[in-house]
């Protein structure tokens, strides 16, 4: 049985798995990574395919190829992880480094565009090539998929939606220098901010942690919301309505047939119900296919994606 290794490499964890040519999983181990640079994580990947091979082993036979998705921008071509954000920036041949370090076959690629590829393969792309695919988790990234290939751009840095305006203002400065991008407002960094921002003008049972190194939680704020909490249903309103214009904008943009939403805020089903809510029907009408939550776990799609990167699918 030929099979492939996902290496999902994100902000605080490592997800290793392999998988068969279907995309079901077969075996998989989680490791904690916390904050690195690319240097050492390049280290924590090794040290934790190296305790998965020897405690977790592989099905059958080695895999024939491995696919690893990383956070920040990379050269799928060349094998190089370019950097995880402006401020850790330090490119290192990553696929070359574990191809020879395991002997296998190794392609790497960013974790949304991995996603995104997931969704290609075992997804929504098997009725649709003109789709994007959305993340809202953590941040907010897209995948585009133009007649069946997904668009890059000139440093491989396509897709970074979360740096957009949406015209909602809240008075929030982005990392990258702006005012109010969607990901301030509609991702889980974005609820945190906001629940900051409004907590001493607002009524609310939230808790809002006094360590600023601790979230707000969104199924918190989500359930408070359905009680008519005034501070969590005013943060839902205002991120979903952030979405729903970042989504129209989108359209407009690439003519998509298909949006498909992934991440662990819209996994519930709850805040694409109020997206919904907010879409202009003449902006959207092409969108045969509908404004959808991925079919794919969320917890593994980019586990998933990495796999069919190993399956040298890349477009």
């Amino acid at each position: 049985m030929e099979t492939y290794l996902g290496v999902d490499v994100g902000g605080t964890k490592i997800l290793i798995g392999e998988l068969d040519k279907s995309g079901n999983i077969l075996r998989y181990k989680k490791y904690d990574s916390g904050f690195f640079n690319q240097q050492s994580a390049l280290e924590t990947i090794k040290a934790s395919l190296n305790d998965y091979i020897q405690s977790v082993g592989w099905v059958k036979d080695k895999p024939i190829a491995m696919g690893v998705g990383l956070i920040g921008r990379v050269d799928p071509g060349e094998g190089i992880w370019l950097q995880i954000d402006p401020k850790r920036t330090h490119p290192i041949p990553l696929a070359g480094e574990l191809e020879k370090a395991y002997g296998i076959p190794c392609f790497i690629d960013n974790d949304v565009k991995a996603a995104t590829r997931a969704e290609m393969q075992f997804g929504f792309g098997q009725i649709s090539n003109n789709f994007i695919y959305i993340n809202v988790g953590t941040g907010i990234a897209a995948g585009f998929v133009v007649n069946g290939k997904q668009i890059r751009g000139s440093h491989f840095n396509a897709g970074e939606v979360g740096h957009t305006q949406v015209g909602v203002n809240v008075g929030i400065q982005c990392g990258c220098g702006r005012m109010d991008c969607v990901e301030q407002i509609a991702s889980s960094i974005g609820f945190d901010k906001c629940a900051r921002l409004y907590e001493n003008t607002m009524e609310t049972n939230l808790h809002i942690p006094s360590d600023l190194g601790e979230r707000v939680s969104v199924n918190e704020v989500f359930d408070l919301s359905q009680k008519n909490d005034p501070l969590c249903v005013h943060l839902v309103e205002t991120s979903s309505q952030a979405l729903a214009n970042l989504i129209m904008n989108l359209v407009r943009v690439s003519d998509p047939d298909t949006v498909v939403l992934g991440g662990g805020l819209v996994a519930d089903g709850y805040l694409h119900t109020k997206v919904l809510e907010k879409l202009n029907a003449t902006t959207i009408r092409f969108v045969k296919n509908g404004i959808v939550v991925t079919k794919l776990n969320p917890v593994f799609i980019s586990l998933m994606g990495a796999a069919a990167i190993a399956m040298n699918t890349q477009n």
